[in-house]
């Protein structure tokens, strides 16, 4: 799939910064932290993470039926569906 530059921009900013979570996460189970505050870094990750799929997925959909001949045809409903869940 090819984004947009701004998408591309947003989507890796949002990829970078939970791979600096992901690393301070780790540090946080190194240095012994409490478990509380370590699962609350763990799903600020895992939102993070969310976050920049439901962009890919939202660029990928504007961009099938902006140019659905272009991409082979409009994306089925089913697809629509699978592309959604698969970041459930």
């Amino acid at each position: 799939m090819q984004l947009d530059e701004q998408a591309l921009a947003d989507v890796t900013k949002r990829l970078k910064r939970a791979q600096g979570q992901i690393g301070g996460v780790l540090r946080m189970i190194e240095d012994g932290r409490d478990c509380a505050d370590v699962l609350t870094q763990i799903a600020a990750v895992s939102r993070a993470l969310d976050r920049a799929g439901f962009k890919l997925v939202a660029t990928g959909l504007r961009q099938c039926l902006a140019e659905p001949a272009a991409k082979g045809g409009a994306p089925t409903e089913e697809e629509l569906e699978k592309l959604f869940l698969s970041l459930a």
